[in-house]
Formats: C-alpha cells, sequence, structure tokens
C-alpha cells in the first residue's frame, strides 16, 4: 500500500533523463540547470566539474535549501571542498553522484517535501 504521492503539487518533478537532456515537467533542459524543489528551474553556467567555481556553490545559496544533490555528469566526479566550503559553513548538506542518480535521488527527496536542489551537470550531446 503506497501512503505518499509521487508528486507533490506545486514540487518539482524531473520526469525524463536522456544523458544530454533532462526534463523538468514537460520542459526540456540542454544544458546545467538548478532545479529546487519549488520555483523557477534556472540556468547553472558550469558545464563540467573542472568549470566548477566558489560562485556555483554560492548561487544556490540564495534558492535556501536544506540539501544539495550535485549531479556531476555520466561519471562520479567530487567537487573540491574548498569550492563547496559554502554550503558546509551554513550546514547545507552536499551530496554527489552522477547525474542519473542524482535525478533520482532529488525526485525522492522532492516528493517527501523536503527543501532540496538538484545542480545537475549534463552530458555534451
Amino acid at each position: 500500500m503506497k501512503f505518499q504521492p509521487d508528486t507533490l503539487a506545486g514540487t518539482n518533478a524531473i520526469t525524463r533523463f536522456e544523458g544530454h537532456r533532462l526534463w523538468v515537467g514537460s520542459v526540456p533542459h540542454e544544458a546545467s540547470v538548478l532545479v529546487p524543489w519549488r520555483g523557477p528551474v534556472r540556468a547553472w553556467p558550469p558545464a563540467a566539474a573542472a568549470e566548477l567555481a566558489a560562485a556555483h556553490f554560492e548561487a544556490i545559496l540564495a534558492l535556501q535549501p536544506e540539501l544539495v544533490v550535485y549531479g556531476s555528469g555520466p561519471r562520479l566526479v567530487f567537487p573540491p571542498p574548498a569550492l563547496a566550503r559554502v554550503l558546509f559553513e551554513r550546514r547545507i548538506g552536499l551530496e554527489t553522484m552522477d547525474t542519473a542518480a542524482a535525478c533520482r535521488t532529488y525526485n525522492v527527496l522532492a516528493s517527501e517535501g523536503r527543501s532540496v536542489v538538484a545542480a545537475l551537470m549534463l552530458a555534451p550531446a
């Protein structure tokens, strides 16, 4: 017996992922994005883990999450701790995984009503 809905009204859900493209609801995205549990999806400048800078994590702070799920692309690549420090200092959790796993994890957390942001990098087309 199921006790909770697959999605909550007003909550963003990642409905499809193809490696170089993902859909939030019915809207496709072909570049790195920040997907907050509520509100508009935002472009996220880094196209690869090697391009990450502290400012990219600072942009997440404006969304006020309790947890960030970072999808590093087709392979697991951890961000340097010095760059993620801005999140750690504010006691915001950071989980790193490949983007496919990050999409699935984000959906579970968002469906539970958690204040989660997915920071997702997509593979080049």
